[in-house]
Formats: structure tokens, C-alpha cells, sequence
């Protein structure tokens, strides 16, 4: 009712109202603020969720104002000073009610007689979690709209979240939050279930104040820098950077698709159309530490983000966008679904779906996997594919059964083959491309006697 009542109102620009002192903090200045543990929500109840705040000022300049649900009543949590530590770096300023820039959830995740964060709303509409024994990686968001437009991206709000206080021994714990934005206000309910995989349940309802033609459903981004498949110009130690290393996609057909990310020299925008998706997500499939070889950033205990449709979502696409960098810092890649029928003015949205964030998807079927592509130079106008994929089905299977399928757009493949992987367990493709000065489209499966055996491996090669 909240968001229904909002959208029927001109948008108000959300409070960014701070004391000079907090205006202008740097990064260093911001990270100083703490929250108190000790005076976390529902740390003396002996309850198996907690509650922590974050502080206004750096990015984080928009009031948020929380509240806590028990008993059928809705309760503010108010602002204190007094319940955050400001070390040495920040001025001074007024005690006044500020209300919060967000919150993070912690729960005995890892071992019973410790709390660790389990995910944390800030920013925008942003979030994102961990399942038990990684470190936080891609994000998830709300809601996009106009994501690569030429006129700029609208960023709506979390502007309020609601707090249930969960039961003693529960498993679960239900937030609820209200979106705004120049185009729209939505209502959201997250159900957030932590363990080896952490699950949050969305149901979200979207009130259009106009008519919203590139809103984009189930958001989520990430950070590609280089990997073996994407690494021109790029002078580091390390073997691979990134948060995600490819986009899965379980269509309505049936099939299964693997696109690897890349950092472009230009904007990649690519379009996965279909009729009622099964999921997509952004993966992190490589899990070996020597991939990465980074002692501090532990890229390979980054969680993959499979975002699973509750009921038909009819037709659209899944939208991929790749956005140049120079630095491992900027989240680069975006990905969600965009509807192909807009949403309606003064309407109704409603949709539900299921986010896995954890160390993979769930899988729908047993065809085997790519896990690793690598791209090389093989004379001036060409280039060498080199695919890895493992799968039980690829077990005790005669190679000279085995197939390797290989299409490509503008461009003529050679020298196809197909091996098994003695390192891995798996099976490597490889084939060679002649390439130009223009992107190719390729795809690559194996098969055996016409029988697919893994899923199907698309790609954009841009020179």
C-alpha cells in the first residue's frame, strides 16, 4: 500500500541532508565509523539472526530509515550517536537524528558460537551475500532502469526497510523494503535463509509512475578485469582477476548456455532472448586458489549469483552488459532480465523469483560443464580456442564416440578437436577461427552420436 500510494505522487527527491562535517568524507574517513557490536538489534535476545547499522556520509549520503517488526507492530529504530565509534579521522558534528545509509544481518554461519555478516543492504538499491565459507564478491540490486542508455541510468532507492524479529532457532529471516525512483516505487520482501548455499526468497511489486520501457528485472553486477580467455595489456602477477567469469543462462527451451565474460576495448551489449527463462546467473566457476594466486582478495571464494524465476515470466531477455576498465575496483559487468512488453504506467508488477548466492548454480541436468576457456594467438589472422569442461557423464567414455560441434559467424573454424583432460578429469576442446577487425559470434558443444553431452558455450571474440 506504501508503494502503491507513493507511485500516485509527484517524486521527491530522496533526504541527502548531512552536517558539513560528513559531507565530504573520504574513503578512510568513512571506514572509521564502526557500529557498535554490542549495540546490534536483538544482540540480548538470544536470537539467531543480528541487526548492525551503517553510518551516513562518503557515497552513502541518502537517509534510509529502518524499523523492527515483533508483535504485529512496526517500530523505528532511531539514530544514536552513541551506537558508533568515529576514531580519530572524523570532525566532530552535532548529535542529531541522521537515520542510517543501511544494515547488515550476521548469523552463526560458519560455527555456532560466532556471528559473521551474511549480507548487507547499502547503497542505492544494492545487496549482496555470502553462503558459508566465502567472502563477499558480486552484488545484487532491487531494480535497473535504462541500464546502458545513452541519456544515463536512473539508480532507484531503498528508502525504508522493515526488520522481522525472527523466532528463537528460527532459520530464516524476512525484510522488508520500499523502493522509489523518478520512474517508480516498488514493495519488496526478501526471505533470507543462510547456509551452504544462502537463499534469499524476493517477491517484489512495481508501481510505474510512467511508462517504464527498459526496466530490468533481477539485477545483478560484478567485476571481470582479465582471466585466461581476456587478458591483453594487462601486466600483473596474478593469472586471473574477477569476481565472475562467466554468465549461465537454463532457457525456456531446455538449454543449458555458457557465456565466459570478457573486459572489452568498447561496450558489449548482448541479448539472450527467450519465453518464460528457467534462471541465469553470474558465476564464479573457478574455485583454485592458483588461478588467481591472490593471498588478500581470495577471488576464488567469491559467491556465484543464480537468480531462479517463480512461475512464467513470459517473454524478453536476459541482457549481458560489458563495460571497459582499467581497474579491478569498478564492477564492469551487469546482468538482468528485461521484459519485452514494457511496464505499464499507473499498473501493477508483480514477480517473484529466487536468488542462490554460493559456490554454484543449481544443476538442472547432468550434461558436463565448461570450466575454463582459453583464448591465444595462432598466427596473424587467427586465433586458438582452447576449452575445458568436466562432467561425470564424460567419464569412461570412448573419445573416438565423441564430437566436437563448432559454429562461428563471419569467420571460418579448423582444426576442431576434442580430447580427454588427464589433469582435470574432463575433456578439452580446441579448435582455431580466423579472425578480422570485427566481433565474431561463436558456439561450441559436445556431443556423442547426436546426443548432446554438455551444455552449449557461447562467445563474443572482439578484436
Amino acid at each position: 500500500d506504501l508503494a502503491r500510494m507513493l507511485a500516485g505522487k509527484p517524486y521527491e527527491a530522496p533526504d541527502e541532508k548531512l552536517p558539513s562535517e560528513l559531507k565530504d568524507l573520504d574513503y578512510d574517513q568513512y571506514r572509521s565509523i564502526r557500529f557498535l557490536p554490542e549495540r546490534a538489534l536483538w544482540r540480548d535476545k538470544n536470537l539467531p539472526f543480528e541487526a548492525q547499522f551503517f553510518h551516513r556520509g562518503f557515497f552513502y549520503k541518502n537517509k534510509v530509515t529502518i524499523f523492527e517488526v515483533a508483535d504485529g507492530k512496526a517500530t523505528e529504530f532511531k539514530y544514536r550517536k552513541a551506537d558508533f565509534s568515529f576514531g580519530e579521522k572524523v570532525p566532530a558534528f552535532e548529535d542529531i537524528d541522521l537515520g542510517f545509509a543501511g544494515f547488515r544481518i550476521h548469523s552463526p554461519i560458519n560455527r555456532p558460537d560466532y556471528y559473521d555478516e551474511v549480507c548487507v543492504f547499502l547503497g542505492a538499491s544494492y545487496f549482496r551475500a555470502v553462503a558459508k565459507g566465502q567472502t563477499y564478491g558480486l552484488s545484487a540490486r532491487g531494480l535497473s532502469i535504462d541500464t546502458g542508455e545513452a541519456k544515463g541510468e536512473e539508480f532507484p532507492l531503498f528508502k525504508a526497510f522493515w526488520l522481522e524479529r525472527p523466532a528463537p532457532g528460527a532459520t530464516s529471516l524476512v525484510i522488508h523494503a520500499l523502493l522509489d525512483s523518478k520512474s517508480c516505487a516498488a514493495s519488496y520482501r526478501f526471505t533470507v535463509r543462510p547456509g551452504d548455499t544462502t537463499v534469499f526468497d524476493v517477491e517484489m511489486s512495481v508501481y510505474p509512475r510512467v511508462e517504464m520501457q527498459r526496466a530490468g528485472l533481477a539485477p545483478m553486477t560484478s567485476m571481470f578485469f582479465y582471466g585466461p580467455n581476456d587478458r591483453n595489456d594487462i601486466d600483473d602477477f596474478r593469472p586471473s582477476v574477477h569476481d565472475s567469469d562467466g554468465l549461465a543462462i537454463f532457457n525456456g527451451k531446455g538449454e543449458s548456455l555458457w557465456r565466459p565474460l570478457s573486459n572489452p576495448r568498447d561496450l558489449q551489449i548482448s541479448t539472450f532472448q527467450d519465453l518464460n527463462p528457467r534462471g541465469f546467473g553470474l558465476m564464479q566457476r573457478e574455485r583454485n586458489f592458483f588461478a588467481y594466486q591472490d593471498i588478500e582478495s581470495g577471488f576464488e571464494k567469491r559467491p556465484s549469483l543464480w537468480m531462479e524465476p517463480i512461475g512464467d515470466w513470459g517473454e524478453g531477455g536476459v541482457m549481458l552488459f560489458e563495460i571497459p576498465t582499467k581497474e579491478e575496483v569498478h564492477d564492469n559487468i551487469a546482468a538482468f532480465w528485461r521484459p519485452k512488453t514494457p511496464l505499464q504506467a499507473k499498473g501493477e508488477h508483480n514477480y517473484t523469483y529466487r536468488l542462490h548466492w554460493g559456490p554454484d548454480s543449481p544443476k538442472p541436468h547432468s550434461l558436463a560443464r565448461f570450466t575454463r576457456s582459453g583464448i591465444g594467438a595462432r598466427g596473424e589472422d587467427a586465433r586458438l580456442f582452447v576449452l575445458d569442461l568436466v562432467g561425470d557423464n564424460l567419464k569412461g567414455i570412448d573419445p573416438a564416440a565423441v564430437k566436437g560441434v563448432v559454429t562461428a559467424e563471419k569467420s571460418e573454424v579448423k582444426n576442431i578437436v576434442t580430447q580427454p583432460n588427464p589433469y582435470t578429469g574432463g575433456w578439452r576442446l580446441s579448435f582455431q577461427c580466423q579472425v578480422k577487425g570485427e566481433p565474431i559470434e561463436l558456439r561450441a558443444f559436445l556431443t556423442q552420436v547426436d546426443k548432446p553431452l554438455s551444455e552449449i558455450w557461447v562467445y563474443r571474440w572482439a578484436p
